[in-house]
């Protein structure tokens, strides 16, 4: 039987079932972010491959199980930051409607599926699932709170995700696809670390000492320092694209993308949560979906395009 606290939440009364509770506490909308999962699948010809397919989506699934039992970890570690917080003070276990026990068990019966499911398709991808844990152990007691450190680790973990889906299907991911992801991940954290501070302001440290090393000029040069690099890494490899030079086609999507997350994090202040920009930002998430096509028919459909009748 899961347990429910019978703490008052700090913004009233709890509502939603446990089983509500434990879903909200494994945060399945960040399990957009195992997408980099199916990187490998894409870019090595394997997409319509049935085996393949069918190994990468059940990795998929254990790097989301395992992948919220870290957030799990996260909010027992930092339940009364996040009470700190005015948006992760609503989480579960912050707003006192899940127990630390039921929270603990709960993550722990993640993990164990998680790992388990690993092991059935690959034992690399085992040691990949168990390599992500480690660091993310390491995160929430420590790494958190070295700067800059911080952001890597976060990135590392999207390089894992990588890493997890060429396992799954036995195949080698590509410098350049581990550099652009690892890049483009940098982006997105320093941008959520810009939005933390901002939002938190003065009570930045009440919430994570870390934010205390980090201001608004120094991440501005950041993002910027980062977003040029990932443009830079991304054509040369167009450039350089098993595909030919065909591969360059897909270049705009990536700078519209990037331009609009930019035009979003400093007119809109929308960069505490990446997911919600991709499934919230029309603009962004079309220009997203016409790179996925664009590429599709690049590496899969190239001899019926006239692609390189142009070049």
């Amino acid at each position: 039987m899961i347990e429910v606290a019978s703490k008052t939440s700090p913004t009233g009364p709890p509502k939603g079932s446990p089983i509500n509770h434990l879903l909200k506490l494994s945060r399945p909308k960040q399990w957009l972010k195992n997408v980099f999962v199916f990187s490998a699948l894409f870019f090595s010809h394997n997409l319509l491959s049935g085996e393949a397919l069918r190994a990468t989506i059940l990795a998929f699934v254990s790097f989301c199980l395992v992948s919220s039992t870290v957030y799990v970890l996260n909010d027992l570690v930092d339940i009364e930051k996040d009470r700190a917080h005015p948006v992760k003070r609503h989480r579960p276990l912050a707003a006192g409607v899940i127990r630390k026990r039921t929270a603990a068990l709960y993550g722990l019966f993640l993990l164990v599926i998680s790992l388990g499911l690993a092991t059935s398709i690959s034992p690399a991808l085992t040691v990949i699932s168990l390599v992500y844990l480690s660091i993310n152990l390491a995160y929430s007691f420590w790494l958190k709170h070295v700067v800059l450190v911080d952001v890597f680790v976060i990135a590392g973990g999207f390089v894992l995700r990588v890493l997890a889906g060429a396992a799954a299907i036995a195949v080698v991911a590509s410098p350049w696809l581990l550099l652009c992801t690892l890049l483009l991940a940098l982006f997105l954290g320093i941008c959520k670390r810009r939005a933390e501070v901002r939002l938190l302001k003065a009570g930045a440290s009440s919430h994570r000492k870390i934010l205390d090393e980090y201001n608004p000029e120094l991440l501005d040069q950041l993002i910027s320092l980062v977003a040029a690099s990932t443009i830079m890494a991304y054509s040369m490899y167009t450039f350089n694209s098993p595909q030919g030079t065909a591969m360059m086609y897909t270049v705009p999507f990536v700078l519209f993308a990037l331009f609009r997350y930019l035009y979003l994090v400093y007119r809109e202040d929308r960069g505490g949560e990446p997911a919600n920009i991709l499934v919230g930002d029309r603009p962004f998430l079309v220009s997203c979906l016409l790179w996925l096509v664009t590429t599709f028919g690049v590496i899969y459909l190239q001899t019926a395009l006239p692609l390189r009748v142009l070049l």
